[in-house]
């Protein structure tokens, strides 16, 4: 199992999320798509944003976040538990104060919207990054970048890589 994962919440924006399975590719993540999406989950639809990257990353595709749920109750069941980290504007704590687990999958929303609620309480930790106070948000692919960034250094992962 990799150090770590990042899961796309019904994700909007094709480039966005070609942008964060790139990163994952160079950074060692495996990805998760949680649909349904704003537009066709294919290899084709990331291709401009993921570049020849697609290859390195391992996707794993979900028709909705119950699929995802039991995709994660059957690897906790095979004795590989899983922590869901959810990144939110909505979450108190801060994503650098987050003890970040190996296995942990990060999970961040839809551009438009977020997650909803029960998708927010099913998360087993959410976390934030501190902004000024009159910025809304982060565009979802710096912000997952930045959130992996910290989770991997603090796993020690990819060091002398």
């Amino acid at each position: 199992m990799p150090p770590l994962a990042l899961a796309l919440y019904q994700p909007d924006i094709p480039q966005n999320a070609g942008t964060m399975l790139r990163a994952c590719a160079c950074l060692g993540v495996e990805a998760a798509i949680i649909g349904p999406a704003g537009f066709p989950v294919t290899d084709a639809a990331f291709r401009r944003a993921g570049m020849n990257y697609l290859d390195l990353v391992t996707i794993h595709r979900h028709a909705s976040f119950d699929a995802f749920q039991a995709w994660r109750a059957a690897s906790a069941a095979g004795g590989a538990a899983r922590r869901l980290v959810l990144l939110s504007t909505r979450a108190a704590a801060s994503y650098t104060a987050c003890a970040y687990q190996p296995g942990d999958i990060l999970l961040v929303g839809r551009e438009s919207a977020g997650v909803p609620d029960a998708v927010f309480a099913a998360a087993d930790l959410a976390v934030r990054i501190p902004m000024q106070p009159r910025a809304r948000s982060l565009n979802v692919a710096v912000a997952a970048a930045m959130v992996m960034g910290e989770a991997l250094r603090q796993l020690g992962a990819g060091e002398g890589g």
